[in-house]
């Protein structure tokens, strides 16, 4: 995994060397620092850190204005800038985030849980349900490569009994799943190939109805675009 750049930037060596060990905690951080913001504004802008944690009272050219100075930059005007102030009250907050700061971590800090708030600032929040139902689609041409070549053993004749088996068991499984990720139309074709496989196995059915059932859930693979659009509006 390609490591995180964390850009620290402090006039005082001390909390410059505390927050490098903190980091250091995380093994996929790689961290540099600089004592002022003008020193700061040259690393930015040839290292391309992912994150920059800048300090609010510096002399010279304090946090705030070394912030402007990086969004007047088009090379590091987007690079999540973190205030680290002791100066944590609200009205404070509430200058940093209206300058467009991504986050304000207070001073003192815990060394032990540093790392863990700088990650929490540059990674996005999980999203686990987008995140499943992409997941979701691949089973779904998992699964329909697998339908395809039961099918063609039961056309040919072999291994009727298994390749029937196997089809029911794959239509079971995607028309339960299929609702739950928004996929209406896949769990429906899904659950009309399993009752053609039960009707066909109790005599009332038969291998045609099977294979009708089957080309409508392969057509699902073909319109599978707006089924996509289709979920994204479940999760919006």
């Amino acid at each position: 995994m390609t490591a995180l750049r964390v850009l620290h930037v402090d006039d005082e060596p001390d909390i410059r060397e505390v927050v490098e060990i903190s980091l250091g905690l995380d093994p996929l951080f790689s961290t540099r620092n600089c004592a002022s913001g003008q020193e700061a504004l040259g690393v930015a802008a040839d290292w391309m850190p992912d994150i920059i944690l800048l300090d609010v009272m510096m002399p010279v050219m304090d946090g705030a204005t070394t912030f402007a100075h990086l969004r007047e930059n088009p090379l590091t005007a987007g690079i999540p800038v973190v205030f680290m102030t002791a100066r944590a009250q609200s009205r404070e907050l509430d200058l940093f985030r209206s300058l467009g700061a991504a986050g304000v971590i207070p001073k003192p800090f815990d060394p032990m849980t540093l790392a863990a708030s700088v990650r929490a600032h540059i990674e996005p929040p999980d999203n686990r349900p987008g995140v499943m139902r992409n997941e979701f689609l691949l089973r779904v041409d998992r699964d329909l490569a697998a339908l395809a070549g039961h099918w063609f053993a039961l056309e040919n004749g072999t291994a009727a009994p298994a390749s029937l088996a196997a089809i029911r068991q794959i239509a079971h499984g995607l028309a339960g799943a299929g609702g739950i990720f928004g996929f209406g139309e896949i769990s429906d074709a899904a659950a009309t190939l399993e009752e053609a496989v039960i009707l066909e196995g109790d005599g009332s059915g038969t291998v045609a109805e099977i294979g009708s059932a089957l080309d409508r859930m392969l057509a699902c693979a073909e319109t599978r675009g707006s089924h996509q659009k289709t979920a994204e509006r479940v999760y919006e």
